[in-house]
């Protein structure tokens, strides 16, 4: 994929799969929302608390797996070194709700997790340093597909 599609495709709306190393077992790989602009970081959002959130503190780094699971079959990984971990935004986690559930469902869901440990909330950013990815697109059109 070019630059701008592999940008334009982590942009679109996906589940993402990050993973990250763990000591004595196998890297830890956890399906998450997510949210991305191309050219900027890559930001999820998840409580203190969480596994996740201490072995990427450890590590100081992440990968982050998107794809299109319906041919034709896309993806795109990226990783990269944590920029930030701080307090989670309410704005910027409401339109991370909003992306995946949209704007009714995602704004109830976001006021239903407006009370929660808000204390504990926090936003990971990583900057994309690495890029993987590929686009089935034209095998699947080749091979007469559906989908292609």
């Amino acid at each position: 994929m070019s630059k701008e599609s592999r940008e334009q495709f982590l942009a679109g709306v996906h589940v993402g799969v990050i993973a990250v190393e763990r000591p004595d077992r196998a890297p830890l790989a956890v399906a998450i929302w997510y949210a991305y602009e191309p050219g900027g970081e890559v930001s999820i959002f998840s409580t203190e608390d969480d596994l996740k959130v201490k072995l990427i503190r450890a590590a100081g780094r992440f990968s982050i797996t998107a794809q299109q699971e319906q041919a034709p079959y896309k993806y795109v990984t990226v990783e990269g070194d944590v920029t930030a971990i701080g307090p989670a935004d309410e704005v910027e986690a409401r339109a991370v709700a909003i992306r995946y559930l949209g704007q009714d469902a995602g704004n109830r869901f976001a006021d239903a997790n407006q009370h929660a440990d808000t204390q504990s909330a926090v936003c990971i950013r990583m900057q994309p340093k690495t890029w993987l990815s590929s686009d089935f697109s034209d095998v699947v059109g080749q091979l007469g597909v559906a989908g292609g």
